[in-house]
């Protein structure tokens, strides 16, 4: 058990105070010579004591602490204070307040005594800095400028079948274009299929282009990627297609071209970038957007436990005020459809479990969005901490895959599985890839489509499972020449994208 002494207590002391007296159930000691100060700690049960933090004979009996805060107002009682403690406590990590006067002689003593030093100057000149350079003031003034410039409409894509944090990053970058005098579009390629991202542009009336891989873009002046960052690279896009304006939260895997480029891989959500902007901009949050904008931090971050930033919690406190909770209670919760029921009880019957590592194949289906449902719905079985369920569609076999285990990342796991043979991304814990089987379209007969579906099914599920056995840098050597062979012998233009 941690045990935390506070020396003095002063401003910053009551901003931390409480914090401390709640962590992972430490103890915690409060001495000052304050007597009021003692009397409200007390009321708010923290443990107090009212003594002179700079004598001797007041920690003379103290049991060596863990940790030492030294955190009055004034820079010579907290010199004397640090003086004391170190020479009582020569081993504690100490960390000091400096106050706000002082002098090259207390700087000094403060620099050798204690471990780490709270400088009221330079917290202040970072906080100045971090609200008025990037990625906040600067960024907000060069996307203005670069949005300013476009002279015609903008085509705001998404990847392909959005998930909520792309569809809400592309309604609210609309927002702030037009707020500008530049007519935008959102758009996307594919399909919008999963209940709850249904329900999420119906209830919200969102307004969204779906586009055709042969939708000329002649009538579009620029373009701009959100949640994902390379046109052609899970999007219908030419991949020399010229990029305006790139805002991305995912690692890239490759050049990102593009005028304007900002990829926040330290926030959890694509839309958490968006909801900064929208702020920085001085707009007002639109209830539509605001309630998409957070369903997307929720869904991006698993309700703030997976990949969360300080930045998302902010975004989240921006946008509350204007969220409509009654329509988010309706997008959270709608209702299942009998074929994806029918694909989680088919992974369930078909699941292939090696430890806690389960696979499983659903044949054949006709909405995808049914495949991460299904591997969720996998992964709250006893004893699985890893998931894939793929399925097939036309020519195509799309994966979703889930992770709770603490050593295995998804993404690169799937990324090392199936790079070679497809595309495939995501995070630690969720990810996905789809392949292209184009000899499918020119297998004579049901049965031998069904021999070569059988052969797929195999090859995945072995390139996964020593994909995981083998991480990380897994190189899959046994079924590579089988599962290239299977997966370039195609029948017509390679669509392939990643998921």
């Amino acid at each position: 058990m941690v045990f935390r002494l506070v020396l003095g207590c002063g401003t910053i002391c009551w901003q931390i105070t409480e914090e401390l007296s709640e962590r992972d159930g430490g103890r915690l000691l409060v001495i000052t010579d304050d007597e009021s100060v003692v009397e409200t700690l007390r009321d708010e049960s923290v443990p107090a004591r009212r003594a002179d933090p700079t004598d001797h004979a007041t920690i003379a009996t103290i049991d060596p602490p863990d940790v030492i805060f030294v955190a009055g107002d004034r820079t010579d009682v907290n010199r004397a204070t640090l003086e004391t403690a170190r020479d009582r406590f020569p081993d504690a990590s100490i960390v000091a307040y400096m106050g706000g006067n002082a002098t090259q002689a207390d700087r000094d003593a403060f620099e050798e005594l204690a471990d780490h030093t709270v400088d009221p100057t330079d917290a202040m000149a970072g906080r100045v800095l971090e609200q008025t350079t990037r990625p906040a003031a600067e960024t907000a003034i060069e996307l203005r400028e670069r949005l300013s410039a476009i002279d015609g409409r903008l085509a705001v894509v998404t990847h392909d079948n959005p998930d909520p944090d792309a569809i809400a990053s592309a309604v609210a970058l609309v927002d702030i274009a037009e707020s500008v005098g530049l007519s935008a579009d959102a758009c996307y390629f594919g399909d919008i299929s999963h209940q709850e991202n249904r329900a999420m542009v119906n209830l919200l009336d969102l307004d969204l282009r779906n586009m055709g891989r042969d939708d000329p873009l002649d009538e579009y002046a620029a373009v701009a990627l959100v949640d994902h960052s390379r046109p052609g690279v899970n999007d219908q896009l030419p991949e020399d297609r010229h990029v305006d304006i790139v805002i991305d939260h995912h690692p890239p895997r490759g050049p990102v071209p593009g005028e304007f480029v900002d990829l926040r891989q330290q926030a959890g959500a694509t839309s958490t970038v968006l909801t900064e902007y929208v702020d920085r901009f001085g707009l007002a949050f639109h209830p539509a957007t605001a309630t998409a904008l957070l369903y997307g931090i929720r869904v991006d971050t698993n309700d703030f436990t997976r990949e969360v930033s300080p930045a998302d919690f902010e975004a989240a406190s921006l946008l509350w005020p204007h969220v409509d909770t009654s329509i988010l209670r309706q997008i959270e919760h709608p209702s299942l459809e009998g074929e994806t029921l029918e694909t989680i009880a088919q992974a369930i019957k078909n699941r292939m479990q090696r430890g806690s590592v389960a696979v499983a194949s659903v044949g054949r289906v006709g909405d995808r969005d049914a495949l991460p449902q299904a591997a969720d719905q996998l992964l709250a079985m006893e004893g699985v901490e890893t998931t894939l369920v793929f399925g097939f569609n036309d020519e195509m076999v799309y994966l979703s895959a889930r992770s709770r285990a603490a050593d295995v990342d998804l993404g690169e796991t799937l990324r090392d599985a199936f790079d070679r043979i497809g595309s495939a991304g995501g995070h630690a814990d969720m990810a996905g890839a789809q392949l292209e089987i184009g000899i499918l379209g020119s297998a004579d007969d049901e049965e031998e489509v069904e021999s070569i579906v059988s052969v797929v099914e195999e090859v995945i599920t072995n390139r996964f499972f020593e994909a995981i056995e083998t991480r990380p840098g897994a190189q899959i050597g046994s079924y590579t020449q089988t599962s290239e062979w299977l997966f370039t012998q195609r029948g017509g233009e390679d669509d392939s994208e990643s998921v």
